[in-house]
């Protein structure tokens, strides 16, 4: 199971599996903004027989075709519903790769959005948020893009004990134009 960040009947993106006889099928077309939210970009997440993941388009509309979604697909009947629409600022646009934990909570990066942006990132050096199981969404880390990084597009990994690791792509050490790019660690 995994998305397209385009193609479907709207031509927004789809999730779709495959069967051991290489037989595809669409459990979901997105509609694009200000539906369900367009261009899922990153590996789906299962978890208690749902397919969980992100859009870079679709939600709200303050960023043009939206600042992003997270969604969740079942993957037996390809229903979708959409978690949680971004607003850019100050909680972030264009989710990447996400992580679960045991008790549903979902982990996340946003490429770009936030609370600081630079001359680089003129949309928003990036988040990494929370969204718990009741919905609730809550800004773990804003990037300033200065030694704590920006443009965070590595997913995250979440250890046994909650830390959150991942890089972004610029900040950091600045022998490079922007920074070299920074690994991070995050403890909600």
């Amino acid at each position: 199971m995994a998305p397209t960040i385009s193609g479907g009947t709207y031509f927004w993106g789809t999730v779709f599996k495959l069967d051991p006889n290489g037989k595809e099928t669409i459990l979901h077309s997105f509609k694009g903004p200000p539906d369900d939210g367009g261009l899922p970009q990153a590996t789906l997440i299962l978890a208690s027989g749902n397919l969980y993941g992100g859009t870079a388009q679709g939600g709200l509309s303050n960023c043009g075709d939206g600042c992003g979604t997270l969604f969740k697909v079942n993957k037996r009947t390809g229903k979708e519903k959409v978690l949680y629409r971004f607003k850019g600022a100050p909680d972030g646009r264009a989710p990447g790769a996400l992580v679960i934990d045991a008790m549903g909570n979902v982990y996340g990066a946003t490429f770009e959005g936030g609370t600081f942006s630079n001359k680089e990132r003129p949309n928003g050096c990036g988040t990494v948020f929370k969204l718990s199981n009741t919905g609730k969404e809550t800004v773990l880390h804003n990037f300033s893009g200065g030694s704590d990084g920006d443009y965070p597009i590595a997913g995250l990994v979440r250890d046994a004990k909650g830390r959150l690791y991942g890089a972004a792509l610029n900040g950091g050490n600045s022998a490079c134009v922007g920074g070299c790019g920074v690994v991070f660690k995050i403890a909600p």
